[in-house]
């Protein structure tokens, strides 16, 4: 018997080829291709196929921002219906998806066939929603799937949106329910919203280890016959100590695909762990037919001008603008300012997409720029704190052996997270990157006056950074002293209809010392 296990990760509501970016739109992705690359491994003979949606599916695009403003039982019947066309055998739960909130998430996947073994309700102490896995059974085989997600969510989500949730382990879960399913299947397969924190090979550390990233752990779990993955967005198929693992990137790009090849004593004697890429598939009709209303919806939606801002927001260079600031940088901090009523704020450039905005601003160029559902919170922070987080974000840059200032490349691998690099408002600082890490924070003014470190500041940022990720555990709940519980894409968009004629001319409040050359790219 050939079982193959084929599954899409981290789709993050990109269902049709098509990024939303305009003038320029990335086609090489979505699920109307990932969903030609199933059919097409499907149709092979002699061959048993599982289908697996390992989560982050129902948030992360202006769409699916778009459907939470629907009623929800269209929203409801809409993803069914997604899923059935895909023929989905289970869904994961990713950490976005809580990001509108318990109810919006258990009323969306309440038709779906889940997996959710480790995140549990705290009265009854069971799955809050789905059921921790399930049997397959074909022609004599059987085959356990266990559902697992990240135990990290509680760090960054807001507090509301988990409400009365524990978050098990999820080594630990799945050791009880392998030890439950292993004298019942033949074949153990992990499907965990989690990627690594170590190398697959060497088995050394390549990130910071919290417990976000777990799979190397479940990896060397006796009973695992194979591993799905996601979360960090990575590309990765490889066999690990005989075990097969995937992670097959994001937005539908590629499909991971898992063979297991099991002889007539039911024994598996051959793996094989490989990448399918979707960009170049064709596009599957019957999800192209099923969303086209959706899409042309969202489309209209996100055409609406907004305001006017000028002709220096577009981004030309990436690295530039995280080096000495930007324009639309400086935007989304004065709307932060604004909105909480504070005269200190930070925001990051979060990826190497964005490219900024044209005079005439539409609700799609807000949206595609930025691009997390993130709310706004104020925290009150001492000026040390201030001094720390500069630090940390001090990190992002290194000057290698020719004096040349680059990106550190753990900002780069085995993730990339521009996102966690932080540029500051309302205080005037200097950053030498010839001085060793957390060394680097040479001056900090605030209004012409130095920072006092024992002061302190009210600070508008970003939901996510409140509860410290990112590696800023100078940021805590119990730090924040007012919270606008609305995304701040709708700030900015509400800001510039308020703003009309905005001008913010190019900011000077950052200089960076101790290199000779920068090292920049677009």
């Amino acid at each position: 018997m050939r079982i193959k296990i084929l599954s899409t990760s981290d789709v993050h509501g990109y269902l049709q080829a098509d990024d939303f970016r305009r003038p320029l739109t990335n086609q090489a992705l979505g699920l109307e291709k990932a969903a030609t690359v199933l059919k097409t491994e499907t149709t092979q003979d002699k061959q048993w196929v599982l289908r697996i949606e390992n989560g982050d599916f129902i948030q992360g695009s202006p769409l699916t921002e778009y459907l939470t403003q629907q009623p929800v039982t269209q929203t409801r019947a809409f993803f069914k219906q997604l899923s059935q066309a895909m023929q989905y055998d289970v869904h994961i739960l990713g950490n976005h998806e809580f990001n509108y909130g318990r109810t919006y998430l258990e009323q969306v996947f309440q038709d779906l066939p889940v997996l959710n073994a480790n995140i549990l309700d705290e009265t009854t102490q069971r799955p809050f929603v789905g059921e921790p896995y399930r049997i397959f059974n074909r022609n004599g085989y059987t085959i356990g799937v266990i559902g697992l997600t990240t135990k990290f969510i509680p760090h960054w989500e807001t507090p509301e949106h988990i409400q009365g949730l524990v978050f098990a382990d999820p080594v630990d879960v799945a050791k009880q329910y392998i030890q439950e399913l292993k004298m019942q299947v033949d074949v153990i397969v992990i499907a965990y919203h989690g990627g690594f924190a170590e190398d697959l090979t060497t088995g050394e550390t390549l990130e910071r280890v919290t417990g976000e990233n777990q799979g190397y752990q479940l990896l060397q779990l006796p009973g695992v016959d194979a591993l799905v993955t996601g979360h960090q967005h990575r590309r990765l198929a490889e066999v690990v100590d005989g075990v097969p693992t995937t992670q097959p990137g994001y937005r539908g790009e590629a499909v991971g695909a898992i063979t297991l090849d099991l002889n007539a004593k039911h024994q598996v004697v051959d793996v094989d762990a490989q990448l399918l890429d979707s960009g170049h598939a064709g596009i599957d009709e019957k999800i192209h037919t099923l969303t086209q209303a959706k899409q042309a919806q969202v489309n209209t939606w996100l055409d609406q001008p907004v305001g006017h801002v000028g002709h220096n927001m577009l981004i030309h260079n990436h690295k530039q603008a995280r080096l000495y600031g930007h324009p639309f940088i400086e935007l989304v901090n004065q709307v932060q300012m604004e909105y909480g009523q504070t005269q200190i704020s930070n925001t990051a450039l979060f990826n190497n997409e964005a490219r900024g905005l044209d005079d005439v601003v539409t609700r799609r160029d807000v949206m595609t720029n930025y691009i997390y559902p993130n709310t706004l919170v104020v925290e009150r922070l001492s000026g040390q704190d201030i001094k720390d987080a500069l630090e940390v974000s001090a990190r992002y840059f290194q000057v290698n052996g020719q004096q040349e200032l680059m990106i550190n490349p753990l900002f780069l691998h085995p993730k990339i997270q521009h996102y966690n690099y932080d540029l500051w408002s309302g205080i005037e600082y200097t950053l030498d990157f010839s001085q060793p890490m957390n060394q680097r924070v040479q001056k900090v003014t605030i209004q012409g006056r130095p920072l006092d470190l024992k002061q302190e500041y009210e600070v508008a940022l970003n939901s996510y950074r409140a509860g410290g990720a990112g590696n800023y555990p100078m940021y805590r709940p119990d730090k924040i002293v007012r919270e606008v519980q609305r995304s701040t894409a709708e700030l900015v968009i509400d800001y510039l209809v308020h703003h009309p004629q905005l001008e913010i001319a190019q900011p000077h409040n950052i200089t960076t010392v101790g290199y000779q050359k920068v090292l920049l790219e677009g």
